[in-house]
């Protein structure tokens, strides 16, 4: 829940808190919000609960694009386009996913001569 607010930010909370509240409403806000925050996740996990027993098997059935839909969010364009062009070697992978690594073999082309026109491809215009 709190993956994306680093220390920083609670600090900045809490400052912001004793600014707004004062020292004595402090600890009742800080509370308040506790037993909301619970309250909260209680009704999540009672609605969960009460969709799969409604549901039934059929709930795994939904679960699965949901985690697709999860999955999508980690998605790098380069790794997939890597992946696409070169297969599914797993050799060709790095240990970093965002960091590029090129073909083992790259092609090696000629310079052209003096007055030489580059290859055309009347298909690819």
């Amino acid at each position: 829940m709190f993956d994306s607010i680093g220390w920083g930010e609670i600090l900045v909370l809490i400052v912001a808190g004793l600014f707004i509240l004062g020292p004595d409403r402090l600890p009742e806000g800080a509370a308040w919000l506790g037993r909301t925050v619970r309250k909260v996740r209680d009704y999540a996990t009672g609605a969960r609960e009460q969709i799969k027993s409604e549901i039934g098997p059929e709930f795994d059935d939904l679960r699965k694009p949901l985690e697709d839909l999860r999955e999508l969010r980690n998605f790098n364009p380069r790794t997939a386009v890597t992946q696409h062009l070169l297969g599914d070697d797993g050799a060709q992978q790095s240990a970093n996913p965002n960091q590029f690594t090129p073909p083992s073999a790259p092609q090696q082309h000629r310079p052209l001569e003096p007055n030489e026109r580059p290859p055309y491809d009347p298909d690819s215009t």
